[in-house]
């Protein structure tokens, strides 16, 4: 059976598990369409669109058509 030879030190042992709490920071990328930051890999909040197609239908847009 497998016996560790020395005490494992808490400063090992906190280093060890610290990795699980990195955090990143979010992709902010600019919308082709209308120029604004936006999170990578996400609609528009301002025009809806990605991926040059419109994903959200927004209610402004259907204010200023009528």
């Amino acid at each position: 059976m497998a016996v560790p030879k020395s005490k494992t030190s808490k400063a090992r042992k906190h280093t060890r598990r610290s990795n699980n709490w990195k955090v990143n920071t979010p992709a902010i990328v600019e919308c082709p369409r209308c120029h604004e930051p936006k999170l990578a890999h996400r609609a528009c909040k301002k025009c809806g669109y990605y991926d040059g197609k419109e994903i959200v239908v927004l209610e402004k847009k259907e204010k200023e058509a009528k």
